[in-house]
């Protein structure tokens, strides 16, 4: 009998996109952070994907120094990939979000593959109250926000991390950007195999539609053949659904409080590692694996957990 499919469980433990008075839950100091990102790992999260935030008032920062306020404790603690953001939040400087990427070396950062509107303000309709002045703000202002990523600033990143052997989460919203990926493969500034992460649900990027899924996967098939590894983000409500179809398409998975506050219609998760859990259910129910954490640095040929920079 063939063994199991093996699945990378990507956790997003904290990001720009929410903000923190929408969730009591939502890690937010560096300790927070690092204590979420444990107990996701332990949970079961192959990757943990991390962002970071002033601790004074929850406001997304991409000073390195933040960052290296939780880092090494999650490197001494775990055995999980880390992956650190080069997204950090669309109003900020493309240098000032390679920062702690280009700092820290980590195994894999994520990349955005191309310019488009981020709509957030949607979210005003369920969120009334904030602690934060900066909070609403954030969202109403994304009707007027197109998130940059050109193509110079992708070959920016690129070139950047080049010496430090980090690899990239390539995170796509439409199939456009599937299709910017491919260039950079053709002029070689990327190796694969490549790490996709296909992105729905945001407003601006491509939809939730399972054709949309399918259309993102028949897409990367066509422009990739066999030198990816797919994966699924689902924002919001379409966490789970969305993961449990890839998945069962032969995609891996992410989740994390920085994608979803939600465990359930109307019930707030109370951690990351609740959502971890919840997706090894569906997982296991597939008959699938988790991947290890030296799974996923076989898999996705990454550098080892002992070749960062903190």
């Amino acid at each position: 009998m063939a063994s199991p499919r093996k699945v990378i469980i990507t956790c997003a433990v904290t990001g720009s996109i929410h903000t923190p008075s929408m969730s009591p839950h939502l890690p937010v100091t560096p300790d927070e952070i690092a204590e979420a990102a444990i107990a996701a790992a332990e949970a079961g999260a192959t990757v943990l994907h991390l962002h970071a935030r002033d601790p004074k008032d929850g406001r997304p920062t991409q000073d390195p120094e933040v960052f290296r306020r939780f880092l090494p404790r999650i490197k001494q603690s775990t055995n999980a990939v880390v992956n650190i953001t080069t997204g950090g939040a669309p109003r900020m400087t493309i240098e000032e979000r390679l920062q702690p990427a280009l700092q820290c070396q980590p195994e894999v950062a994520s990349l955005n593959m191309g310019s488009m509107n981020f709509g957030l303000f949607p979210m005003l309709k369920r969120f009334t109250e904030f602690e934060h002045d900066w909070e609403r703000r954030h969202l109403e202002n994304s009707r007027d926000l197109v998130f940059k990523n050109t193509y110079k600033d992708i070959e920016y990143i690129l070139t950047s991390c080049s010496a430090n052997g980090t690899r990239f989460e390539f995170e796509c919203y439409d199939i456009g950007h599937l299709y910017n990926l491919a260039h950079f493969l053709d002029r070689g500034l990327v190796q694969p195999p490549l790490f996709v992460q296909s992105v729905f649900g945001i407003l601006g990027g491509i939809g939730t539609h399972p054709e949309d899924l399918m259309h993102m996967r028949r897409t990367a098939d066509r422009l990739f053949g066999g030198d990816y590894q797919w994966s699924i983000l689902g924002a919001g409500r379409n966490q789970v659904p969305l993961a449990t179809l890839g998945a069962a398409m032969g995609a891996n998975v992410r989740i994390g409080l920085e994608d979803s506050l939600w465990s359930g219609p109307g019930t707030l998760a109370k951690s990351n590692a609740e959502q971890v859990r919840k997706i090894r259910q569906v997982l296991e129910g597939l008959s699938l694996e988790v991947a290890e954490p030296e799974d996923a640095r076989e898999m996705l040929r990454l550098k080892g957990g002992d070749a960062v920079g903190f």
